[in-house]
């Protein structure tokens, strides 16, 4: 089975992916979500988080919200808002946000090479959260949130994806927040086959962002499997791959993931900043702490920011998940001094996406929200795959990747229109 494979995407009408397009379900809370349909009838997250349209008590999982997302996207499909392509093909997919570009490919990835690790994880997964997207695959007969994935990076696909992207983009949009999203398609025979061989031959390929769109995928096909367990092989079974879109590592962008703490653990800013001592070095800094270097983080605390330098002696350089930065805050500040063992499941721990930039922490603490901030350094791309290939998993919220994929630009049907390509 290959590593990847083309597929005929259900993609908006010329002209209509400004309307269609949408950010990921799961970077968005409800009530973002209502704010940001109203006046956009036929934005994804009417599919992607349906609960806009039902009434705002309606619990998350409940059954209603997918049969809604599968009423929504059969009224886009209906409205002539999205089409299915006629054959398949591959997609070329350019991200821009400031001076940051990346592009990558559209692709329908293998649930086997996942089943198999040779698509790597590093992530731990829920099953709430699993399930949830099981009932979204199965509601829509579809997959419209893509696996963000990431390969060793080859100069001859580099190349291949820079001379398809050389003319006018079929899809050309600028979102709301100023994210740039162009896509081309591939859909000769020639090139489909050069990319597919190419793929073939990379030893692995990674998860960045998406564990849980990747692990119901693998759920998703097992069930085909079981419901027909001599399938004809000569038809390709679309539950089987699952929608993804591959960048080259040293195009991926990895902004730091900070944390937000609730409570001192009972102690006085004065005793706590003493124990911090113990392990750091601490330095007031006048100016918000952005880290340069990893062992080294900012802490803002009382309207004060402070530079923290862990000593080299506590970094055990050869183990690839407790040297990380996350890891190593987590074992030598917020479990030991704050109290908090499982960041996880702990209410008194939260998490804020680099994107919102120092600014974020400041304001979830200075309006009472929370007590202190923690700034880190970005988990770096050969640390995310060292991990993955010791099978290893990474410390909750390590990574934030920007720019994010845009929502209902390529989706993944499973409909009679069956994926032949690869």
């Amino acid at each position: 089975m290959p590593l990847i494979k083309p597929f005929a995407g259900l993609r908006p009408a010329p002209g209509r992916a400004a309307e269609v397009a949408a950010p990921p379900y799961d970077v968005v809370t409800a009530d973002e979500a209502r704010r940001l349909v109203a006046g956009r009838p036929w934005s994804f997250l009417h599919v992607s988080r349906p609960e806009v349209d039902l009434p705002p008590q309606t619990a998350p999982y409940d059954h209603s919200v997918y049969a809604r997302a599968r009423d929504n996207l059969r009224h886009m499909l209906a409205q002539g808002v999205l089409l299915r392509d006629p054959a398949p093909a591959y997609y070329v997919y350019r991200l821009s946000m400031g001076a940051h570009r990346q592009t990558g490919l559209v692709a329908a990835a293998s649930v086997a090479a996942y089943d198999d690790g040779r698509i790597r994880r590093h992530e731990l997964t829920r099953p709430a959260k699993e399930d949830d997207r099981v009932r979204q695959i199965d509601a829509l007969q579809a997959q419209t949130g893509p696996v963000l994935l990431v390969y060793r990076a080859r100069a001859e696909v580099d190349a291949l994806l820079a001379q398809q992207s050389q003319g006018p983009a079929e899809v050309d949009i600028t979102a709301a927040d100023g994210v740039r999203h162009e896509l081309w398609v591939i859909d000769a025979a020639d090139k489909i086959a050069r990319i597919g061989a190419w793929f073939d031959a990379m030893e692995a390929l990674y998860i960045a962002d998406g564990h849980h769109r990747s692990a119901a995928a693998s759920r998703v096909a097992a069930a085909g499997r079981a419901a027909d367990p001599d399938p004809d092989p000569n038809q390709a079974d679309a539950r089987q791959f699952f929608l993804s879109v591959l960048f080259p590592h040293d195009q991926m962008q990895i902004l730091p993931y900070n944390r937000v703490v609730r409570d001192l653990n009972g102690l006085e800013p004065q005793d706590f900043l003493r124990r911090v001592a113990e392990r750091f070095q601490v330095a007031p800094e006048a100016c918000p702490v952005q880290p340069a270097h990893p062992a080294e983080f900012g802490l803002y605390l009382d309207h004060c920011w402070y530079r923290l330098r862990l000593d080299a002696a506590h970094i055990p350089r050869h183990d690839p998940v407790r040297r990380l930065d996350v890891s190593l805050l987590q074992e030598h500040l917020i479990e030991p001094i704050l109290g908090i063992a499982d960041p996880r499941r702990d209410e008194r721990i939260d998490f804020v996406g680099g994107i919102r930039g120092l600014a974020g922490l400041v304001d979830r603490v200075d309006n009472g929200d929370m007590r202190l901030a923690l700034s880190l350094h970005p988990t770096s791309m050969d640390d995310l795959m060292t991990v993955a290939d010791a099978g290893a998993c990474m410390p909750p919220k390590s990574t934030w990747f920007e720019p994010k994929l845009a929502d209902g630009l390529v989706s993944h049907p499973f409909d009679a229109a069956a994926d032949t390509g690869g």
